[in-house]
C-alpha cells in the first residue's frame, strides 16, 4: 500500500502535524487560527480548530491551508476562551486527504463533549482497532488517533484526565496531543518525546503549541516544554501537571532539526537554525571543496549552506531561486518540460553560476530523483563542477512515528553505497554528514535522540500482528 496523497513531484519527507492550544483568552479560537499559521509547515492538507464557551463546543474542519479555510466570518461562529487546532499531513499509516480524517475530532462521549488532536503515530494502533471493532466499536476515520478517542471514552475515572490517562497507558508510540471538554485544555506527550511540544503564558491565558515559532506570533511568554510522559491540564481551578509514564530513554526526533521545525523556532532546547549552521560547519569540516561559491537548495538547505560556506570562507550565494507560490498540485503540460517537478519549484540563476565551481548544499536525499534533476539543472546553468553536500546522513528506514516516509525500496540509500549514489545523481562528489557529526552539530546525549532513520534501531518496537499498511514500508 502505497501513500497516494503524496503528490507525483513531492520530493520532501514530511511531518504529520502540529498542534496548538488556546485557554483563558477571550479570543481564543482567532490565536489558535493564528498559531496554525505559523505551524503550516508541518501539515497542509487541512487544518481545523474547535473552540469552548464553557457550555459548548464549537468546530470548523476544512481540506486546505489555514488561510484559505478560515476567515472573519469563520471565527466569528468559534467563541469562547478554550480552543485546539491542528494542521495535518496525512501518512501510509494515518489515512487519505479526505475531510473525515481532519482533526480535531469531537465526539460526545456519556460525561459531555470532547475534541482531541494529535500528532505523531501509535505504532499498536491497527491492533486496538481491531479489537475495538470485534466488540462493536465503530469508527469514522482511517487515522490511529480515534483509537485514542475511543480508549477514552471507554476508560474509568471521575474526571476527564483521569479517563485520557487510562488510555495514554494502553498505547504505544509517538504523541503530542491536545485534548478539551467545555471546561479543560489538557496537553499530553509521550514518554519517550519524539514530538516538540511547548508550553507558553499570554496575557490572562496560556498557550501550547508543536513550535515555539506559534507562540513568537501570538506573543506568548516560552515558559518550557511538556516534559516526556507528562500530562498537563489547564482548568479553572488553574495549572495541574501530571508525570504519568516513565521511559528508559528520550527518543527526540532529530529531523526536527534537519528539516521539520521552522528554522526560528526552539525545539527540545535549542535553535534550529543555530542547530542547522553548526550542521553545515561540521559537513564542510568532513567534505571540503574547493570551489568559488556555495548555493543552498532553499529554503531548508539555507542555514546548512551559511554555515558550509563560513567554514571554509567560500562565498555563499543563492545560486537557485524558489518559488514559493506553488501549491500542492500542479499540471504538468503533455509535451514533458525536462525536470517540470524541480523547475516549477526551482530556478537556478544561470548568468550567476556560468563557469564556477559550486558546492551545493541540501538537508536530505531521499529518493534521490530530485536531487540528480538539481544537478543537472545547475549544471546546465553553466557551473563547471557540482560537488553536492548533504547536511545528514544517509537515510535507510522508513519511520513508524509521524513522518510520511517512501517505502525502503524507494530509499536509495538503502539498497546503494554513497559511490553508487553520487553516480546517479550526476554531481563530481557527494558528500553525506556523518552520524557521529550529526551528535556533534546538534549536542546532548546521543542516547536521547531517535535516529532510527538511519541506523534501523527503533527505540519502540511497532506490531505485527495486525495488517498495518507501515509493514510495507520495509519492502526492498
Amino acid at each position: 500500500m502505497r501513500n497516494r496523497c503524496r503528490p507525483k513531484h513531492d520530493f520532501k519527507l514530511r511531518e504529520e502535524c502540529g498542534v496548538c492550544g488556546i485557554f483563558g483568552h477571550p479570543e481564543a479560537a482567532n490565536l489558535a487560527y493564528l498559531s496554525l499559521y505559523a505551524l503550516q509547515h508541518r501539515g497542509q492538507e487541512g487544518a481545523g480548530i474547535v473552540s469552548s464557551d464553557g457550555n459548548f463546543l464549537y468546530s470548523h474542519r476544512q481540506l486546505g491551508l489555514v488561510a484559505d479555510i478560515f476567515d472573519e466570518k469563520i471565527l466569528k461562529e468559534l467563541p469562547g476562551h478554550i480552543a485546539i487546532g491542528h494542521n495535518r499531513y496525512s501518512t501510509v499509516a494515518t489515512g487519505k486527504m479526505l475531510l473525515k480524517n481532519i482533526q480535531p475530532f469531537v465526539v460526545e462521549l456519556d460525561r459531555g463533549p470532547l475534541a482531541l488532536a494529535h500528532n505523531g503515530n501509535l505504532v499498536n494502533a491497527m491492533n486496538i482497532r481491531e479489537e475495538l471493532q470485534a466488540q462493536g466499536s465503530i469508527f469514522q476515520s482511517m487515522v490511529d488517533t480515534e483509537v485514542l478517542v475511543h480508549l477514552t471514552a471507554r476508560a474509568k475515572g471521575s474526571s476527564l484526565v483521569e479517563r485520557l490517562i487510562a488510555a495514554l497507558a494502553q498505547v504505544r508510540g509517538a504523541y503530542s496531543l491536545v485534548v478539551q471538554n467545555e471546561r479543560e485544555l489538557i496537553a499530553a506527550r509521550d514518554p519517550y518525546g519524539f514530538r516538540p511540544l511547548v508550553l507558553g503564558r499570554l496575557d490572562g491565558g496560556m498557550a501550547v503549541a508543536s513550535e515555539t515559532c506559534a507562540l513568537d506570533l501570538i506573543e506568548a511568554d516560552y515558559l518550557r516544554e511538556v516534559e516526556p510522559g507528562e500530562v498537563v491540564v489547564f482548568s479553572p481551578a488553574g495549572l495541574e501537571s501530571f508525570k504519568v509514564q516513565e521511559s528508559p530513554r528520550r527518543a527526540h526526533c532529530i529531523f526536527e532539526y534537519i528539516y521539520f521545525a521552522r528554522p526560528d523556532s526552539l525545539v527540545f532546547g535549542r535553535n534550529v537554525y543555530n542547530v542547522r549552521k553548526e550542521l553545515g560547519r561540521q559537513l564542510a569540516r568532513e567534505h571540503p571543496a574547493e570551489v568559488d561559491m556555495v548555493i543552498p537548495v532553499p529554503d531548508s538547505g539555507v542555514p546548512a549552506a551559511i554555515g558550509y560556506a563560513q567554514e571554509l570562507g567560500v562565498p555563499f550565494e543563492l545560486g537557485m531561486i524558489r518559488n514559493h507560490y506553488v501549491g500542492r498540485t500542479f499540471i504538468e503540460p503533455q509535451q514533458s518540460i525536462r525536470h517540470f517537478g524541480v523547475k516549477v519549484k526551482l530556478n537556478a540563476v544561470r548568468d550567476f553560476l556560468s563557469g564556477k565551481r559550486v558546492v551545493v548544499v541540501d538537508d536530505s536525499i531521499v529518493r534521490g530523483t530530485t536531487s540528480r534533476k538539481i544537478v543537472r539543472m545547475v549544471r546546465a546553468a553553466g557551473a563547471k563542477e557540482v560537488h553536492l553536500r548533504i547536511s545528514s546522513p544517509w537515510l535507510t528506514h522508513p519511520c513508524f512515528y509521524g513522518v510520511d516516509t517512501p517505502t525502503r525500496q524507494e530509499l536509495i540509500g538503502a539498497s546503494h553505497t554513497v559511490t553508487e549514489i553520487n553516480q546517479y545523481v550526476t554531481s563530481d562528489t557527494l558528500g553525506y554528514l556523518s552520524l557521529d557529526g550529526l551528535y556533534r552539530a546538534v549536542g546532548g546525549k546521543k542516547e536521547d535522540y531517535c535516529v532510527a532513520c538511519f541506523t534501523g534501531n527503533y527505540p519502540i518496537e511497532f506490531f505485527t500482528e495486525a495488517r498495518s499498511p507501515q509493514l510495507t514500508l520495509f519492502e526492498i
